[in-house]
């Protein structure tokens, strides 16, 4: 039976979010196998495994060939990784450098992997790695030599035996054809790399701020959110939550843009930046419409009406929460001439802005 062969494909959009260009890479991919699993924004799996045959190439040779049709049709450039499984791929595409491929094959697994970092691993995120250096595991060949048992008492049954797997380099997933799900989003790139997490979270709010702003345009409302978290060494973290009721309200969206920013747990971590999508859309008319409403919901929808007529007659940023005004030069991002008002959102327990 013939290696599996997953390829990762990473698109650097020219302007992020571009959905309608993201669609047509992925076109062009199935142009070269019918096996496309689509990992918004900008990302794709493909599997491979029979298009080798087919196109007599190797791995590196179709790689190269869906990067070159990529930077010819649409003048995108692509970082490639091919690989046994899904893991392993998006794991090396994030170590690769830009527009370039890097090809592991099976007998390479355990060289490449195990002298790399525990925070490179798939699913360890910043807080796991720093509980895994405590406990002197520093990198994913220690973590591979740590007994099941001792794993599963650190983190518990699914998760150790999980991360043991992982840093053997197994993953089961295969790569799953479906259509992609409608979707809209927004992105704020820091100018520097930003540690600070109240700064974090006034791109938070100003990102939940855009996209409420954007589904409420379009009348329609959101079932879920996405957050995406990009570091200064060019990897990413992503948290995903279906939302009790679909909505297109600031204060929903933005509270639980908090609580999925909370679940990263990133501490110190230095970003460079972070992306919020609203999926799972839905007509507004369909949306689950809250009866019950108290005197803070009130005030909240109030001031959402009064932006949202602003925004309608003056543009854009006409009136914006007041965490988000600064007297600093990073007002710049701002618009000239701009009011601010008191957000409606939750109390703040110290670290909101």
């Amino acid at each position: 039976m013939n290696q599996r062969r997953i390829l990762h494909a990473h698109f650097h959009l020219h302007h992020p979010g571009d959905a309608d260009l993201y669609a047509q890479l992925l076109a062009l991919a199935e142009g070269i196998t019918p096996r496309v699993q689509a990992l918004p924004p900008d990302a794709a799996h493909l599997d491979i495994t029979g298009a080798l045959r087919y196109w007599d190439r190797d791995p590196a040779g179709l790689a190269a060939l869906l990067r070159l049709r990529a930077l010819a049709l649409h003048g995108v450039q692509t970082t490639c990784a091919v690989a046994p499984n899904r893991m392993l791929a998006t794991m090396a595409a994030a170590a690769t450098p830009p527009g370039m491929t890097t090809v592991i094959d099976a007998a390479d697994i355990e060289r490449w992997l195990r002298p790399r970092p525990v925070a490179s691993l798939y699913g360890v995120g910043p807080a796991t790695a720093g509980k895994l250096r405590t406990y002197g595991l520093h990198t994913i060949g220690d973590v591979a030599d740590t007994p099941v048992p001792t794993l599963v008492r650190l983190f518990g049954a699914a998760a150790g035996r999980a991360l043991h797997a992982h840093a053997r380099g197994q993953d089961l997933r295969t790569v799953q054809t479906r259509p992609v799900a409608k979707s809209l989003g927004a992105e704020r790139a820091f100018e520097h790399d930003v540690l600070d997490p109240a700064e974090h979270r006034r791109a938070l709010l100003s990102l939940a701020e855009e996209v409420a702003a954007r589904l409420r345009d379009q009348h329609q409302a959101a079932g879920g959110l996405a957050l995406s978290v990009r570091y200064a060494d060019r990897s990413s973290s992503t948290r995903s939550r279906t939302l009790t009721e679909a909505s297109a309200h600031t204060r929903t969206i933005a509270t639980s843009a908090y609580d999925l920013y909370d679940l990263l747990a990133l501490q110190r971590a230095r970003v460079r930046s972070i992306s919020l999508r609203a999926q799972d859309l839905r007509p507004a008319s369909e949306a689950t419409q809250q009866l019950t409403l108290g005197p803070d919901d009130d005030r909240a929808l109030a001031i959402e009406a009064v932006t949202d007529r602003a925004r309608a007659r003056y543009g854009p940023g006409t009136l914006r929460p007041a965490a988000l005004a600064t007297s600093t030069k990073r007002a710049s991002t701002g618009i000239p001439g701009a009011k601010t008002f008191l957000p409606a959102l939750p109390p703040s327990e110290g670290n909101h802005p």
